[in-house]
């Protein structure tokens, strides 16, 4: 039965799409698989590690099926194989028995199937709540202002995501590793009763990759008239790209883009983010981000790989950082400031004020400091939603 014929670049972005979480060795030989389920003309494309379940639907040619008919063949060569075609060209998969053949052109390549009765599904909760969105744009800024903060291979595993708290008209992200905090905000259109989830790690960096930061294309109105010859065609009307959440006590779901995404949760208790967030700061300053940025990278580079310390003196007018190692070497920076405070030096781990720095859009952020042995809050004036803390370090 030929199960798929299309173009290889429309079929490369499906399986892409749905790939990303598939690893190449696995201990059940199936989750290298993508399954493929063919109903009438669409093609389902699913994909599992048993934690998380990555799922999407597209019309890709081939044989319509008189009844539903499923296989399962390996993502990772499958799409190998198809990035080494031209994008233009039309490709075929061709399922005999317990193989499969893609043909491209004049190449032509067998692959060995299992059967789709095999591949392991997700077993989806029944207790999810209710329903809201927001753009996918959103999200994945959201995603990108704290993602940095995750934890990696922690033994505290709840520090190894992202909390999610959808509570009134507020989503809210925080990630922490126990030595910063990054928490980001976004209004939402409804108003939802408190709902707590914390995402793994590899949930969080794969809507990462997959989630869009812009409009879908737009559309023509299905009633528009055709164009005259000679005529510009009418105005295509933008659609919005929202993303809908849905979480249940084990498990969260994610529509979007035609893709249904289920994964796993964290279970745990994620510390009290409130708590670790400063307030009341007496000093503050602000500045630009982008020269703050660039002497950190300078002063960073004289640090070592195990000893990412910097020392930052804050005093009327003047902002200094300066850094050493082991082989006596020093880098010095200083940044002009408007700054009235207190004199205050403070160490940091420079990486962690990178990080935050890279990750902020916004062209000025304010530095709020109690004194050398508290952690230090940056913010964005023009983003009231983003929180970033991060605590001393002895140099």
């Amino acid at each position: 039965m030929i199960v798929i014929k299309a173009p290889q670049q429309q079929l490369l972005e499906a399986l892409q799409n749905v790939a990303g979480i598939v690893e190449r060795r696995h201990t059940l030989p199936i989750l290298a698989n993508v399954l493929l389920r063919k109903t009438a003309d669409e093609v389902e494309l699913t994909t599992s590690d048993l934690e998380i379940q990555v799922r999407t639907h597209a019309r890709l040619g081939g044989e319509t099926a008189a009844v539903p008919f499923g296989i399962t063949v390996g993502a990772r060569k499958l799409i190998d194989i198809l990035r080494t075609l031209p994008g233009d060209q039309p490709v075929t998969l061709n399922a005999q028995q317990n193989k499969i053949t893609v043909t491209g052109g004049k190449s032509r390549f067998t692959l060995q199937t299992l059967p789709a009765d095999d591949f392991p599904l997700v077993n989806e909760a029944v207790d999810f709540g209710p329903a809201f969105s927001v753009p996918q744009k959103v999200l994945k800024g959201l995603i990108n202002q704290v993602h940095f903060a995750m934890a990696v291979h922690d033994i505290r595993y709840y520090l190894n995501g992202i909390l999610f708290v959808a509570e009134g008209k507020t989503l809210t992200l925080v990630a922490t590793d126990g030595h910063r905090l990054a928490l980001a905000q976004a209004e939402l259109d409804v108003d939802m009763p408190k709902q707590e989830v914390i995402l793994p790690r590899k949930t969080v960096l794969e809507l990462q990759r997959l989630l869009k930061d812009d409009a879908k294309p737009a559309k023509a109105p299905k009633d528009a008239p055709p164009a005259e010859d000679g005529e510009a065609a009418a105005p295509a009307v933008a659609e919005g790209n929202p993303i809908e959440m849905r979480f249940a006590a084990n498990q969260a779901k994610f529509s979007f883009s035609g893709m249904e995404f289920v994964t796993k949760l964290v279970e745990g208790k994620f510390p009290d983010y409130n708590r670790v967030i400063p307030k009341n700061h007496r000093n503050s300053i602000t500045l630009g981000r982008a020269p703050l940025l660039a002497s950190l990278q300078r002063a960073a580079i004289l640090t070592s790989d195990k000893f990412k310390g910097v020392r930052v003196n804050v005093e009327p007018g003047t902002l200094r950082i300066a850094s050493s190692n082991a082989e006596q070497e020093e880098a010095k920076e200083e940044l002009e400031i408007d700054y009235g405070g207190d004199t205050i030096e403070v160490g940091f781990n420079v990486t962690y004020l990178m990080d935050a720095l890279s990750n902020i859009g916004a062209e000025m952020i304010k530095v709020e400091l109690q004194d050398g042995n508290s952690s230090a809050l940056i913010t964005v004036p023009e983003q009231p939603g983003f929180k970033y803390v991060v605590m001393p370090m002895r140099i």
